[in-house]
């Protein structure tokens, strides 16, 4: 039996509830991406549960966002919200969605925002209101703004971190440095884990497991099996693969290890890094 996985960073997109601006400049996603669809997908995988990722929504149906996917029941059992720690009525918002026992941490997209905007006291000030409600904060930037990663979660050591999509590597121009030295930099925080994510979404279509495979080896290699999560990022990993061709190449590159380590990323650590238990 292939070990179970659980699925840290799945995207559900519902055209008709909610308004997702960006998605008009990716026209290949600009669609429905339903639980519907995605479950008889992940079932063939081996996945088992999920957590939903915050799709970027318009502010306005940010916490309608979460209401609705926490809901779903099935395979979701958690969620990572969207908030605005840049602002001062953060701490508003943190109460009423720490009210939400599905929500397990948080999210704010910093790969489209101003370097700056991460960079402001106010900004990590609220943040460390998230280690007394034991809740995490996933933090999505481009490789090139791995230094600011590294600047937020020194800056809140009692806060739990996950790195979004190995630091987003240039995977179609095997671009390695400076990305291996920043994740080697990054790895040394012990507050921060990084997830074995999104990376087929900036490999040249035709990808290989083998073009994958340095990079998640060097995220493993620096991060540990023990800070390592496993995440889909469904629907954008469809930009150059279905869900099935990204797990079936995850499971070909750890196939070498052994089967601790394996579930290790594919489902132990999800489970105590996102409470799942």
């Amino acid at each position: 039996m292939p070990i179970e996985i659980i699925d840290t960073h799945l995207h559900l997109v519902y055209l008709d509830r909610f308004s997702y601006p960006w998605l008009g400049d990716v026209p290949a996603l600009n669609r429905d991406f339903t639980l519907e669809t995605y479950r008889p997908q992940a079932e063939a995988a081996g996945i088992t549960q999920a957590i939903h990722m915050e799709v970027d929504v318009a502010e306005a149906d940010q916490m309608r966002e979460t209401d609705f996917v926490t809901a779903l029941g099935g395979p979701v059992v958690a969620a990572i919200s969207s908030c605005r720690p840049e602002r001062a009525d953060f701490p508003a918002q943190l109460e009423r969605l720490a009210a939400n026992p599905k929500v397990r941490g948080l999210r704010r997209i910093l790969h489209t925002s101003p370097d700056e905007l991460s960079q402001a006291p106010l900004f990590t000030e609220n943040l460390k209101r998230l280690a007394a409600l034991q809740m995490s904060f996933d933090i999505c930037v481009q490789a090139r703004q791995l230094p600011l990663a590294l600047r937020i979660a020194r800056a809140c050591p009692q806060v739990q971190f996950i790195l979004d999509h190995c630091g987003v590597p240039n995977v179609k121009d095997r671009a390695f440095d400076p990305w291996r030295a920043h994740i080697a930099e990054l790895a040394r925080e012990p507050n921060l884990a990084c997830k074995v994510s999104g990376i087929v979404a900036y490999a040249d279509a035709n990808w290989t497991a083998d073009d994958l495979r340095p990079f998640v080896a060097h995220v493993i290699e620096s991060f540990g099996w023990d800070r390592v999560v496993w995440g889909s990022d469904w629907p954008v990993c469809t930009l150059t693969a279905d869900l099935g061709r990204w797990v079936a190449a995850t499971r070909t590159i750890i196939a070498g290890e052994s089967a601790e380590r394996q579930a290790k990323l594919l489902n132990g650590n999800a489970r105590r890094i996102y409470r799942l238990n």
